[in-house]
């Protein structure tokens, strides 16, 4: 696993407006990784779920726990009955 390679592109939308054009867009992981690929970084999909649960690991817990209640919210008005 390479977070640093994923770390270096999410660093480098900061200076590339392509890049950040191109990441402000809804893709799928395969897209995120071709996109990875392309500007040079090599991130695998194993990367891209550490870093998920990174970032879910730094928040407070009040924060996750507002977040689980918008998407229970979202479930419960998707499942009908």
């Amino acid at each position: 696993m390479s977070l640093s390679e994923l770390d270096r592109l999410l660093d480098r939308r900061h200076h590339d407006p392509d890049l950040a054009r191109k990441l402000s867009e809804p893709m799928d992981v395969d897209a995120f990784l071709s996109l990875a690929a392309e500007f040079g970084c090599i991130v695998t999909e194993a990367d891209v779920f550490a870093a998920q649960q990174r970032e879910l690991a730094e928040q407070p817990s009040a924060d996750l726990q507002r977040q689980q209640a918008a998407d229970s919210r979202r479930l419960r008005s998707f499942i009908q009955g």
